[in-house]
């Protein structure tokens, strides 16, 4: 059964060249990219209104930033500029647009849903697309890389509420990662659960549980939630992943649900990608949760 769902008018674009959360140098050249794989052409075509690029956020570059304490490395700079993208995301919706959100490694998925939390007074229903937990606290992480731990602080801090917050696409989660999830009990539906049974299913299980009472829903998708045959692009690539078809349903469900609220891609590295492969999928996965149909 097909649903209507009102047209977006307005998008408010923002890219963070952050690289400092991972440690694979090149994801800050991610949102470079996916602007090159014509994001604005492609909205265009959509019909949307009104198409707002602020540009890319300042982030320091590594050989000039304090690495901090060895279990959070880069951790006061991140924040800071966490805090940047989050006064740029409460702005954006305050002034109607649905904001696009380009990383940039997963560390600043804080900095967005920080945003979000501010300009509608309560954390939005949160889908998480990622191969990974991301889940990590300093004291359990095994590299102190924070682009594994966006989701503890954002659930720690109240940008984000468990019961509202699922994830889809798991199939590599560290064991201290399992039990924050037990901890946090967040809804999770690994591979294997999307194999059994069947990507439909379970995108409307999670936008019941995220989309509750009618709330806005924020996506933030991890490339590496997608098969490394697909998108290459990234800096943690595990096998297994979404197929091309199931990525793009889940951003079709999104868009079909009506409460798609924003939208964050991370994770791209250009240097890793083949023809900038991944970052022309991000696009296309962008424009499905904005809607593009087949017919």
């Amino acid at each position: 059964m097909s649903t209507i769902v009102s047209p977006v008018r307005r998008v408010d674009i923002v890219g963070v060249p952050m690289d400092l959360g991972a440690s694979r140098r090149g994801v800050d050249m991610g949102p470079s990219a996916v602007r090159y794989a014509k994001l604005h052409d492609s909205l265009r075509k959509l019909r949307i209104e009104s198409i707002v690029d602020r540009g890319n956020l300042a982030v320091p570059i590594r050989e000039s930033a304090d690495a901090d304490d060895s279990s959070a490395k880069f951790l006061t700079v991140i924040n800071g500029v966490c805090n940047d993208l989050a006064l740029i995301v409460d702005d954006a919706v305050r002034a109607g647009g649905l904001p696009i959100v380009l990383g940039g490694d997963h560390s600043i998925a804080v900095g967005t849903l920080d945003g979000l939390t501010r300009a509608r007074g309560e954390a939005p229903g949160l889908v998480w697309i990622d191969a990974h937990a991301d889940i990590n606290s300093p004291g359990s992480s095994p590299t102190g890389n924070v682009h594994g731990m966006p989701l503890y602080f954002a659930l720690n801090k109240g940008f984000a509420i468990a019961d509202r917050t699922v994830q889809i696409g798991l199939r590599d989660v560290d064991v201290s990662e399992k039990e924050m999830l037990r901890q946090f009990n967040v809804q999770t539906f690994t591979m294997s659960d999307v194999d059994k049974r069947g990507m439909v299913h379970v995108m409307e299980e999670a936008l019941a549980i995220a989309g509750g009472h009618g709330r806005p829903i924020h996506v933030s998708f991890d490339m590496d939630a997608i098969d490394p045959s697909e998108a290459p692009g990234t800096g943690t690539p595990v096998k297994g992943g979404l197929s091309y078809r199931e990525a793009h349903l889940v951003m079709e469900m999104l868009y079909e649900s009506g409460q798609l609220g924003s939208i964050e891609i991370v994770e791209i590295n250009p240097i890793l990608d083949h023809r900038n492969q991944t970052a022309a999928l991000a696009v296309g996965l962008i424009c499905s949760a904005l809607g593009k149909s087949i017919l």
